[in-house]
């Protein structure tokens, strides 16, 4: 589900764990209201080039 929380760190392993915290956090702290609201059923991914420059 899309949960539009978002983290980071100077590593790769730093950011999903930083991520994990903020997740868990959320789900400690937010009414099930608000949890509810932001799920969704399906999720998009996708990966794009652009130019810079």
């Amino acid at each position: 589900p899309e949960l539009d929380i978002a983290s980071q760190g100077d590593t790769v392993d730093e950011a999903r764990e930083n991520l994990r915290e903020a997740l868990e956090l959320f789900f400690e702290c937010a009414p099930k209201e608000e949890v509810s609201r932001r799920m969704h059923e399906e999720v998009y991914i996708t990966q794009l080039e652009v130019t810079v420059g």
